[in-house]
Formats: structure tokens, sequence, C-alpha cells
């Protein structure tokens, strides 16, 4: 009895090892099969900034072009963005300007002891990275598409109508956008008080990534008259720029062993993360990294 108990449990302990064999085994083949197989992708740093100069964005930040700290905080920014080394680099510019900006470019790079402020942002720093990394053309891959963000505040300062699909949230979006993360929403009330890389940093973080299409867009979800969809109508006009965007980015003939930076307000960048993350031919790298020492 004693040795029939015995074989039936040295027979059962091999038939459950060879049941936990092909379980490893079959894990591993769907593992194999579910991860990404071809060449490597283009390595992509998907950069976000205020616009240093005027602006018609919702949110603006003072920012003085011509004070020498802000020109020297911005050349060691350059320097922090120039460690990735692109090979490429896409500003927000419309691509017919393309030509313009590459002469103010090479004129920049005629005489580099200045930065160049006429184009805010992408001459001071787009310039000064490409300098710093042998870069001779510049792309510009914007697409101008207006949409009224200011619909919901518009309702709400009539008299003669009303939001009628969820005015609570709206509001939330629009005064407490960070309501539910106390941590950030701190930090982003002493945002004019930060210099420069720590504006940067946090522009740039994903939370406030999330910030920014929320502001620019998609409070508008939570918006319209009646039965209508206006507010989601003009977040598509948002959404649509952006795609857009995203098609000029792909038009680039692009090598795999290329290295893209672009450079976008928040909103753009926001945007343009959605699509990248998710791309078959693009993998962004982490931008945080790049913005510190």
């Amino acid at each position: 009895m004693f040795e029939m108990i015995k074989k039936t449990v040295f027979l059962l302990t091999f038939m459950l090892l060879g049941c936990s064999q092909t379980f490893v085994k079959q894990a591993e083949k769907n593992a194999d099969t579910n991860s990404y197989v071809g060449p490597p992708k283009i390595q992509v740093l998907n950069l976000g900034s205020f616009h240093f100069g005027q602006s018609s964005d919702a949110h603006t930040v003072e920012f003085d072009e011509q004070d020498a700290a802000n020109q020297q905080e911005v050349r060691a920014i350059a320097q922090l963005i120039a460690r990735f080394k692109p090979t490429i680099i896409c500003l927000e510019f419309l691509p017919e300007q393309t030509e313009q900006i590459n002469q103010a470019y090479q004129a920049f790079l005629a005489d580099p002891t200045e930065l160049d402020t006429r184009y805010g942002e992408l001459s001071m720093l787009g310039f000064d990275v490409a300098r710093l990394s042998g870069i001779s053309k510049l792309y510009g891959i914007d697409y101008h598409l207006g949409y009224n963000y200011s619909l919901g505040d518009f309702i709400e300062q009539s008299d003669e109508l009303e939001n009628a699909i969820d005015r609570s949230t709206y509001l939330q979006l629009s005064h407490q956008p960070l309501k539910h993360y106390p941590q950030l929403a701190k930090r982003y009330a002493q945002f004019d008080s930060l210099n420069l890389q720590q504006k940067l940093i946090l522009t740039n973080e994903p939370l406030m990534l999330d910030y920014s299409l929320n502001t620019n867009a998609d409070k508008l979800f939570y918006v319209g008259i009646g039965e209508g969809f206006e507010g989601a109508e003009q977040a598509a006009q948002f959404y649509l720029r952006n795609m857009k965007i995203y098609s000029n980015l792909n038009r680039i003939p692009l090598r795999n062993d290329d290295r893209v930076l672009i450079l976008m307000g928040s909103a753009h960048t926001a945007m343009l993360r959605e699509f990248i993350q998710r791309s078959p031919k693009f993998q962004m790298v982490d931008t945080l990294h790049y913005l510190k020492p």
C-alpha cells in the first residue's frame, strides 16, 4: 500500500512539473509574439516649452529675452539638450517657413556670440542646440488651425446661454485643474519664481502635460448648448491641428539611426506624446533626463 502511494505521489509530481514547464514555455512564446520585432525605432526627444515672446496662447509666461542672465540660462539648457545628439531638429514653424528659418539660422551660425531672439524659444534655444549638434538644416512641422478654447468661458459669461453638458467639471478644470494633485498644484503656483531650467522640468512632467491638454482642449468636452456638441467640435480642431503636425513630422525622410528633437509649445508636446508613444516608428526618450545635469 505504501509503495502504491509513493508511486502515485511521484506520478502526480512528474505530471505537475511537466505542466509547469509547458506553461513557462507557452508564456515565453507569448512574450516573444507580443514583443516588438523589426529595425530599431527612431529616437525622439519631445521637448515642450512655454513661449518666450508674445503668444496667442491661453496662458502666457513673462520672459525677458534680452536679459543677460536669461540668455545665459538658455545657453546652459541648450548644452544639456545637445547631449541627446540630435540629427534632425523640428520646430514650431510652418513647413513653408523652412527657407526663411534656415536663412536666419545660417546668420546665427555666422555669428553665434548673441542668441537670436526674433522667434523666442525656437531661435534662442532651438538654434543654439542645432549649432552645438552640428545641424545644417532645421525643419518646420507646425500647422495653423484656429479654434475657440474660450468657448466655455463665453457661455458662462452669457445671460442667454447655458452649458447643458457638465458645468461643474468644466469649472473645476478651468479654475482648479490640479485639484487632485496638491503637490503639483503647489509647485505650479510658484511657477513664476522658478528659474528657466526648473520651469522647463515642471512643464515636461507627465502630469503637467496632461494639464496642458485639459486646459487647452479636453475641458471643452464638458461644454455644449442644448443637445449640441459645440465644445467637442472646437476641441476637435485642436486635435486635428496636432494630427496634421504629426503628419508633417512624418513627411520628413528619416533613417532608423536618426535622432529627432522636437521643440514646440507644451500643448503640442502633450498631444505628440500620445501619438509617438504608440508608434511603430518612433520611441521617445526621457525628456527630464536631458533637462537635468
